[in-house]
């Protein structure tokens, strides 16, 4: 039976249970439940700590986990990303005093704050850089303040907090993160994993995609075509008026009103958006 870790508490949690159930798995009803075996798909779920799980998938313990990307390379953790899943974005950034003029190359030698060690271990040591990472659990914020470091290293959103503490963002961002599936390097993906995959992957598309219908003339089919171009190529069925033909493709849910616009204005009509719960592409 495929054992899968999965959040237990935190931003990930509740995402994650709810794309799992999505694809077609059950999931606990109590939050105090630490184990859920799922017989009609071969599945146990272990619900733990997010940044425990790339250990105990590294280790071999599990197959497969759920986490954060930022959290699966602070581990340094035996574990490899095998899916994007699209939900609990972050941005890493380095912050110094407002009044200095810090560049990356400057922080050689410098103390950086951060709650994720690891990562900013991994990233400094990719740029060459040497510096003492001071690793805190929270209110990294304060730490410049205090004296505790010269600098800072942390997920940044909007800035108000950083602003607030007499902070200023530089450099490029450290990381771009997300939730992730992961599985032990090196191992072979078993058919019960391959499945998982295929299924999350399923639900992120149809999370990222809406079905697109409309009629419109054939002397204009092309342009349209060019506009909604799907993913293979659009479905083209004639009508009953025989200078009419109705189209059907998948376009990003991003770009629905600005692509119904612009089917609007080249003669298109009976626009109709459809949501897509699954697919396997």
């Amino acid at each position: 039976m495929l054992r899968i870790a999965v959040p237990n508490k935190g931003s990930l949690a509740d995402e994650s249970i709810a794309i799992l159930k999505e694809a077609g798995y059950r999931q606990r009803s109590d939050s105090r439940d630490l184990i859920l075996i799922d017989t009609e798909n071969s599945v146990e779920f272990y619900y733990l700590r997010p940044r425990d799980i790339a250990i105990y998938v590294g280790s071999g313990e599990l197959e497969a986990g759920i986490t954060g990307r930022d959290l699966l390379i602070d581990s340094a953790a035996s574990a490899d990303e095998l899916l994007a899943l699209g939900f609990g974005g972050s941005t890493f950034r380095f912050a110094a005093p407002v009044d200095s003029a810090f560049e990356i190359s400057d922080i050689a030698g410098k103390r950086v704050a951060t709650a994720y060690p690891g990562l900013v271990a991994h990233h400094l040591s990719s740029l060459g850089i040497k510096a003492d990472v001071v690793r805190l659990d929270g209110a990294v914020e304060s730490s410049v303040r205090l004296g505790v470091a010269d600098l800072i290293a942390d997920v940044v959103s909007t800035g108000n907090t950083l602003r607030q503490a007499g902070l200023k963002i530089f450099g490029d961002p450290i990381l771009t993160s997300e939730a992730v599936v992961i599985s032990r390097k090196d191992s072979q993906i078993v058919p019960e994993l391959e499945i998982l995959i295929r299924r999350l992957q399923g639900v992120v598309t149809a999370r990222k995609y809406v079905l697109l219908d409309y009629d419109i003339p054939k002397e204009f089919v092309e342009k349209a075509c060019a506009i909604t171009p799907g993913l293979e190529s659009p479905t083209i069925s004639p009508l009953q008026k025989l200078d009419w033909v109705a189209v059907r493709a998948m376009v990003p849910r991003k770009d629905t009103n600005r692509v119904m616009d612009e089917l609007w204005a080249i003669g298109a009509r009976g626009i109709l958006v459809t949501d897509i719960h699954a697919c396997r592409l």
